[in-house]
């Protein structure tokens, strides 16, 4: 049995890069970002006004001029209007390019406007007021995004900004999770008084979907001939094999000696952990990897963020965020020499540190309570009594908090 700081180095030894892919620009949400991005033109691309209300040349403010002409009203997109003369002004929208005759903005707020003239009411006025200035932002062939970064709201702006209607992003693994028991029953279907429903299988499906990975999914009766079929097949059709449950010491869990026939490396089986124990990870010789956690849902659920995602993020050339820590928020005992993830609630104090309420439920079956909870907590196995305001890792999975 391997420590949880053993297990993290063997399974970054394992990381796999999938490759990249073009994708059209609208459909990258979610996934990394593997070219660089730069500007095809200064940003702003043209001196804009940053307000509505009008366009002046300011060396007539310095003559005591306050009142001007109105010569044209101008829309964001329209052609910029020249002034014939320094009384002349122009009605400018927010947005719309600055003529080189005019320098300074005055908002609507701050003039008058009557019988096709606008007065100045306030004062002072500065010279280049509300204009965003051509390039302020970024000059043409400056880098606005570096591969490794997750696309979202804000990059598929930018993306948009310079252009770039097609880009390249990391490959997704392909994917298989694979479910095992004969106690396990469709969801839909009516389960006898001894059986449960699937939800395993489906949870690690909608965490991977989180991330832009459609998964197949497969369940494999307790029958070893079924097992070991099934497993071979999945491993020349898939890049990852998630196995959920059937690897424990159990007289029908098959998994361990079907992965050894098929000759898939064990790296390791077995970590200081708890919820998560039985963890079995390793590798085959043509590359695909295969995580089987225990088939409790709590283990399941903090071994795919604990293990899977960051060696997936990793495998993704994802830029890696540096890790999250929190205060404990109520003293806690654990006295198992395991390394504990114990569920917490999250909040933040009027101080702005980030508290860690244990919310502890019934074991690693106690799936219900994970509704409840926001992060697991990292606590040290060399450790058993852990007090109110020591700082410990989380694990968030509540993107809520």
């Amino acid at each position: 049995m391997i420590t949880v700081e053993e297990a993290e180095k063997l399974i970054a030894e394992t990381i796999t890069d999938f490759g990249a892919e073009i994708v059209p620009f609208e459909l990258s949400v979610g996934r990394v970002l593997a070219e660089t991005i730069i500007t095809d033109r200064d940003l702003p691309p043209f001196n804009r006004s940053s307000m509505d209300g009008i366009a002046i040349s300011y060396n007539v403010i310095e003559k005591g001029v306050k009142t001007f002409k109105i010569k044209a009203v101008q829309a964001a997109g329209d052609q910029p209007v020249d002034i014939d003369d320094g009384e002349e002004c122009v009605e400018i929208m927010t947005g719309a390019a600055l003529a080189t005759t005019v320098n300074t903005v005055v908002r609507y707020e701050d003039v008058e406007i009557q019988n096709g003239y606008a007065t100045i009411t306030t004062s002072p006025i500065k010279k280049g007021q509300n204009i965003h200035r051509q390039g302020a932002d970024k000059k043409k062939g400056d880098i606005i995004l570096l591969p490794g970064r997750v696309v979202d709201a804000a990059v598929i702006n930018s993306i948009a900004s310079v252009g770039e209607a097609e880009i390249r992003v990391k490959r997704h693994p392909r994917v298989v999770i694979i479910s095992s028991g004969d106690e396990l029953v469709d969801v839909a279907a009516k389960p006898s008084p001894y059986q449960i429903r699937k939800s395993n299988s489906y949870t690690m499906q909608a965490i991977l979907s989180s991330q832009g990975i459609t998964a197949a999914m497969l369940h494999i009766p307790d029958d070893a001939d079924s097992t070991k079929k099934n497993i071979q097949q999945c491993l020349h059709s898939y890049d990852v094999i998630l196995l959920c449950g059937g690897i424990s010491m159990g007289k029908f869990d098959y998994i361990p000696q079907a992965l050894k026939e098929l000759e898939v490396t064990q790296v390791f089986h077995k970590v200081q952990q708890r919820p998560g124990k039985p963890f079995w990870f390793g590798k085959h010789d043509n590359g695909v990897v295969v995580f089987a956690f225990p088939g409790n849902p709590v283990a399941t659920f903090m071994c795919m963020h604990r293990y899977f995602m960051p060696w997936l993020q990793l495998s993704n050339g994802q830029t890696v965020k540096p890790p999250v820590y929190a205060v404990l928020n109520e003293d806690f005992i654990f006295k198992p020499q395991l390394q504990y993830f114990l569920q917490v609630k999250l909040n933040f104090n009027q101080q702005g540190q980030l508290l860690a309420m244990p919310i502890e439920g019934n074991g690693s079956g106690d799936f219900a309570n994970l509704a409840d909870t926001d992060a697991f907590m990292e606590l040290p196995s060399e450790k058993s009594e852990f007090k109110m305001g020591e700082v410990y890792r989380i694990w968030p999975f509540n993107q809520l908090w």
